[in-house]
């Protein structure tokens, strides 16, 4: 009996939350998708049944006004970005056994199933509202697409429901002088009567449904928190024109895009079941003992965590085994940048690098949590070349030539017994690493393996013992034990590493099985080793970032590389003379205290001590600092600036701040060296 029929075989559906239909793919989005596909891949390695489908999330204004710009059909474009979305999965070796649109047929039936059941048991409310108006393109417009003056900080060309600048909330109508994003019209306010999905029906299911295991801790405790503030009636409807499915008996109103966007899993999955002779039912029935799983980002738990397994819930089908929620991707500690080249398509990618490399390095950085993901380009290059190329490819590159000119290619008998069995026990750890996607652990696992190869190897020397004639059986053993071992590791890796896996498969001659691991390779003929992966060099980073990078307008008479940065600052002031700015005392001071002005949202009270008494500041610098981290630090200050009555009581000078904004501003001062009111010339 093999390990794989010792145990029933699982049924498992797997999704990924749908990239909407509105632009490319890019290495932010890649996480999730790569994530998905190596726990797939995995279940799949392991003999279970598992179908992984995903769709282009194809409904929306934003579809709507992008297809009339480029003057097409709004079917016309999605179908386009469909096409270029499984292009970009595809070179990453995402496989799906279904790649939809929420544009179907069987998407269109299941939304108006869904909201018909609803709606006959009582969860479906209707009431008028108000909303901006285009009264030029004649549509209703969501907050999105309404810009103008932030009334806080008087930012202009802000969005209608928060400041980029000063971090701000509030509603359309608190924007100075607010125009449509759409015609730059002026909007107006005007009435409609829009559905509501009542939420708070299910705020018992929920309140049980959330703690039930099928969610991270750390989710569900995010959950409970909104479930104590009490659930909110959610707003499916939106009005013409829109592109989407229109609500039955309801002319002019349609499904908000995402009602049908998570039912676009099911009509997915009918799709393919329709295709394939699948038992659809099987999989969504109450009392299925088929499991559901969804990965998603963790901006959008609330649609997967609320409003999905509601729905469901009321509609008579099974809610997910479990949600599965990631974090963001940042790179080089920051935030993807279009000016720095951090902001990578897929395609610029694979138009450099190979995407294996990426697909390792976020599995060696992924877990089971929510925490957000850095890629460390030099340590993505590094690890690569040092795991991958250094390590694992390496043990069979300092082997297989043995085997090939001195052997014809035979390997011998397995001599390692003990040290290779510990190879095949690992996997059962391994095993439970990657259930539990904890991908990371299963990583580091592997490498410690590979580690043990090469030391076997390097203490074995192979190219001594090739020098030593009567040593043949000798060096066929260790090469034997070797490529044994490099097969066992690339078993492990195959999840990961799909297209090495093969072109492993096709030089051992053999499959990687993961079920039969412990038959190992002896006596067998393997074929010519062909280098399995180059390494990594740098400069193909840069031409990628070179590649990525989106200059900003520059003036008509220079190129300035640091558009970005320029672009967020105030334009230069006209000039002054020397004695005006001699006049400026800018003196070293010491903060004595720090703290929370109340009542307002960017500043900070400083007490600062200038050598000669202590000075009341306020600095608007709450977004970059918390008080007690500024305490007792050294800040420089305009300390002969004419004291100013505010809001909140007098300020008797100014810190010196530089920065773009928000988390980026900088007012402290080397330590050493310096004394409170020390002169700066």
């Amino acid at each position: 009996m093999t390990q794989a029929s010792a145990k029933q075989q699982r049924d498992i559906l797997v999704t990924s939350a749908l990239p909407y239909a509105n632009g490319p793919i890019h290495l932010g989005h890649l996480l999730e998708y790569i994530q998905t596909d190596i726990w797939v891949r995995y279940q799949n390695m392991r003999g279970q049944n598992c179908y992984y489908v995903c769709a282009d999330d194809a409904h929306g204004t934003a579809i709507m006004l992008r297809a009339e710009r480029e003057g097409i059909t709004s079917e016309q474009l999605i179908d386009r970005i469909r096409e270029e979305h499984q292009q970009d999965f595809a070179g990453f070796h995402i496989r799906f056994d279904n790649y939809y649109t929420t544009h179907s047929e069987e998407n269109r039936q299941f939304s108006e199933y869904i909201y018909r059941q609803l709606q006959e048991n009582g969860h479906i409310a209707t009431r008028k509202i108000t909303q901006s108006y285009d009264p030029e393109k004649n549509m209703f417009l969501a907050d999105r697409f309404i810009k103008g003056t932030c009334p806080k900080c008087k930012t202009e060309d802000q969005y209608g429901d928060n400041c980029e600048a000063c971090g701000a909330t509030y509603t359309p109508a608190e924007l100075i002088n607010p125009v449509s994003a759409v015609s730059g019209a002026t909007p107006i306010e005007k009435e409609s009567e829009h559905y509501f999905f009542k939420l708070p029906d299910f705020a018992d299911f929920l309140a049980n449904w959330t703690r039930s295991g099928t969610l991270q801790p750390q989710v569900a405790n995010k959950l409970a928190e909104w479930l104590d503030a009490g659930l909110q009636e959610w707003d499916i409807s939106r009005d013409a024109p829109y592109f989407g499915f229109e609500i039955p008996d309801a002319p002019g109103k349609y499904f908000y895009v995402w009602l049908d966007a998570p039912i676009g899993y099911l009509a997915s999955f009918k799709n393919l079941c329709n295709r394939e002779n699948i038992d659809f039912e099987h999989f969504w029935k109450t009392d299925s003992t088929a499991e559901v799983y969804h990965f998603i980002g963790k901006d959008i738990i609330n649609f997967h965590a609320l409003f999905w397994p509601s729905m469901l819930h009321d509609a008579g089908f099974r809610t997910p085994t479990a949600v599965w929620a990631h974090g963001f991707v940042t790179v080089n500690g920051k935030k993807m940048s279009k000016s720095r080249g951090t902001f990578i398509m897929a395609r610029t990618y694979l138009d450099h690098l190979n995407p294996e490399y990426l697909r390792y390095y976020f599995a060696a950085k992924l877990t089971s949590g929510v925490d957000d993901m850095d890629l460390n380009l030099e340590d993505f290059a590094a690890r690569v070349n040092s795991d991958l190329v250094g390590k694992v490819v390496n043990i069979a590159s300092r082997s297989a030539g043995f085997i090939t000119k001195r052997f014809n290619g035979q390997l011998g008998q397995v001599t390692e017994v003990e040290r290779l069995r510990e190879f095949i026990d690992a996997g059962k750890e391994i095993e439970e690493f990657y259930e539990a996607r904890e991908f990371g652990r299963a990583m580091r696992r592997i490498m410690e393996l590979a580690d043990t190869a090469n030391q076997y190897v390097n203490d074995e020397q192979p190219w001594v013992i090739a020098k030593q004639e009567a040593q043949d059986e000798k060096l066929q053993a260790i090469c034997t034990n070797a490529i044994n071992m490099f097969r066992l590791l690339m078993t492990y890796l195959a999840p990961v590493l799909p297209k090495t896996a093969e072109a492993s498969e096709h030089f051992l001659s053999a499959k990687l099985d993961w079920n039969n691991r412990a038959q190992l390779l002896e006596n067998h003929h393997i074929n010519k080793f062909k280098p399995l992966m180059n390494r990594v060099d740098m400069s193909q980073i840069e031409k990628m970032l070179d590649d990525s990078r989106e200059e900003l307008p520059a003036p008509a008479d220079k190129q300035d590389p640091m558009q970005e940065e320029k672009s967020k600052l105030e334009p230069v002031a006209d000039e002054i003379e020397f004695g005006d700015f001699a006049k400026v005392d800018l003196r070293v001071a010491k903060i004595v205290k720090a703290e929370h002005v109340e009542g307002a949202d960017k500043l900070l009270r400083l007490t600062l001590d200038i050598g000669h008494g202590d000075k009341n500041v306020f600095a608007g610098i709450k977004s970059a600092y918390r008080p007690e981290d500024l305490e007792g630090r050294l800040t420089v200050m305009v300390a002969n600036l004419k004291p100013r009555k505010m809001k909140f009581g007098l300020s008797e000078g100014m810190v010196l701040a530089a920065g773009p904004g928000g988390k980026d501003i900088f007012i402290l001062s080397p330590d050493s060296g310096a004394t409170p009111g020390m002169r700066i010339m």
